[in-house]
């Protein structure tokens, strides 16, 4: 299906064809049409599919055809990288179509503080807001959310698992009843329906292949001692010709050891964790998208929210307790319907080897483990 056959308003089709945008998704097949008929809807999806532009553009749509006035579409998400990412994407759009957007976000300096301020008092479209964040702006008086005709939640089972129920559910209770709400998830646990009850009237749901890795990623894993998964990532990386990895550790000091490492061998490296500022975060990533990093190694603060093309490799150093992570973490390879590769270090002397199998139950596949190398 084609972004045309929606019956967009004339700039937003000519934005997109500006943008090459063309075929359009089958979340976005599924969720556009309900979101230009005014329905809450409810979808799972796995990363990787088009989630944001399948909320985005039937809700510009909206805002050009009715020309909404004030905030009128909220866009709550788990973290900044997100609220970043999704931010760009209004821009890129709205530079063709005269909509203005502001991301709402802790850390970082006073300055950025003052920026999301102004954006309030002065006026703009859309928010896209970390619940934090944005609970701290709407106690001091200033944020006017009376036009808000879309609420928008975005990996709202991570939201959850980050413990912003209480606050989303507060946001929720300062905007209008009489209001489209829109809730995208990539797993679909009971918690979820329950949680979408409170907030949307007669939802729409859409359930699309959940849990599962994108066809183009090739699976891997490697059974290894804790104490040599330096040695392997090392090997594994030395001398190859990669120009964008991942690396995603289950802590900090694990991070900080594997850019030393891989930098000790000449590698071009960074890592990413909480320790980091916002303005630090910002700058890695930016190397990382432009390529003048090829390799990050990251915690989980990054495994779901960084949209970058063309992610040759993925390498779990360990596996991850939850089983959706590793969905998400290898999700952020063979996006847009590339090819790629995920590997995961499994520590045979641990419960990882436990939690792995559990992945494999389900993603509903036997992954191949390969022999160590010498």
């Amino acid at each position: 299906m084609k972004f045309t056959d929606f019956g967009f308003e004339p700039q937003l089709d000519e934005g997109l064809e500006a943008m090459g945008f063309s075929e359009a998704t089958p979340v976005q097949e599924n969720a556009i049409p309900l979101i230009l008929k005014n329905k809450d809807i409810l979808v799972s999806a796995q990363t990787g599919t088009g989630k944001t532009a399948a909320f985005l553009l039937p809700v510009l749509n909206n805002i050009l055809k009715n020309k909404l006035k004030g905030v009128s579409t909220l866009i709550l998400v788990p973290t900044r990288e997100l609220a970043i990412q999704i931010d760009q994407q209004v821009q890129g759009l709205g530079y063709f179509l005269n909509i203005s957007s502001v991301p709402v976000f802790g850390g970082g300096e006073g300055a950025a503080w003052d920026l999301q301020k102004n954006a309030f008092k002065q006026g703009v479209d859309i928010v896209v807001a970390t619940p934090g964040r944005l609970m701290a702006h709407m106690e001091l008086g200033y944020v006017n959310f009376s036009n808000v005709k879309h609420l928008v939640l975005d990996e709202a089972d991570r939201m959850l698992d980050m413990g912003f129920i209480s606050d989303i559910k507060a946001i929720a209770s300062k905007l209008p009843k009489k209001r489209q709400s829109l809730l995208f998830s990539a797993t679909m646990p009971d918690r979820i329906k329950k949680f979408a009850d409170e907030l949307q009237t007669d939802a729409e749901r859409i359930n699309l292949a959940t849990s599962k890795p994108a066809e183009g990623v090739l699976q891997a894993a490697y059974l290894v001692e804790e104490n040599d998964k330096y040695s392997l990532i090392g090997s594994l990386l030395h001398k190859k010709d990669l120009q964008s990895v991942i690396v995603f550790a289950s802590a900090k000091v694990k991070v900080n050891t594997i850019v030393k490492t891989l930098k000790k061998m000449k590698m071009n490296v960074e890592g990413i964790h909480s320790d980091l500022d916002q303005k630090q975060r910002e700058e890695v990533l930016l190397g990382f998208r432009n390529r003048k990093v090829n390799i990050l190694v990251a915690t989980d603060i990054i495994s779901r929210g960084i949209d970058i093309d063309h992610i040759d490799l993925v390498v779990n150093f360990d596996v991850p307790n939850d089983p959706e992570d590793y969905v998400h973490r290898v999700g952020r390879t063979a996006r847009a319907k590339s090819e790629g590769v995920a590997l995961t270090f499994i520590n045979k002397e641990s419960k990882e080897q436990f939690n792995f199998k559990r992945i494999e139950d389900l993603i509903e596949e036997a992954v191949f483990k390969i022999p160590l190398p010498e």
